[in-house]
């Protein structure tokens, strides 16, 4: 596997952490799982409101099937053999005291929380997919949240597997991938789109 290389000076974690499909059937603990929970915790958020809410299966467990069967097929595929599934969720709404109004920054903070998850999994020797190929409206029934919340995400989280699981298709892109140069995403004042 080639290493990513960046144009500018960045820690090393930015440039290792990848969202790899090929998982292996090793279990996590509850422990690990509550370090990457722990780390999400610590994300920055707006007025401190820390909207994220994280539902959970462990493989085996009696939920697995149910949050498994909410994903897209083609994600089921791969994300069966992963060690826990982790639905990402957001309260759209926050109170400042002056009762619930809309949150402008609930899936910005969200995914300051899934940055530090997948950082601290990358510390412990685990791997995270991020996906959005999930049946949003059997997630949101499954979980049972109201309209408040929003989905951001679901999460695969396990130890790296052998590529060789994956149908061939994509085991050709199962590696990391590059990214476009830093001068197309910035603007020095106006973006002028």
């Amino acid at each position: 596997m080639t290493a990513r290389k960046a144009d500018n000076e960045v820690m090393s974690q930015f440039i290792e952490r990848w969202s790899p499909r090929a998982f292996d059937a090793r279990s996590i603990t509850q422990q690990q799982l509550l370090s990457l929970f722990e780390a999400a915790r610590w994300a920055p958020s707006a007025f401190n409101m820390q909207p994220w809410k994280f539902a959970y299966a462990l493989r085996d467990d009696a939920h697995w099937e149910s949050f498994l069967g909410t994903l897209i097929p083609f994600n089921q595929m791969w994300a069966s053999n992963c060690s826990a599934l982790i639905y990402i969720v957001s309260d759209t709404m926050m109170d400042m005291g002056k009762g619930p109004q809309p949150s402008h920054s609930h899936s910005f903070d969200a995914g300051a929380a899934w940055m530090s998850l997948a950082l601290q999994a990358k510390n412990m020797g685990l791997i995270t997919h991020g996906m959005t190929g999930v049946d949003f409206d059997a997630a949101q029934k499954l979980l049972g949240l109201s309209d408040a919340y929003r989905i951001e995400a679901a999460v695969a989280v396990g130890y790296a597997g052998d590529k060789a699981s994956l149908p061939e298709g994509l085991q050709e892109k199962e590696r990391p991938n590059e990214r476009r140069p830093v001068a197309q995403s910035i603007s020095n004042g106006p973006f002028n789109l």
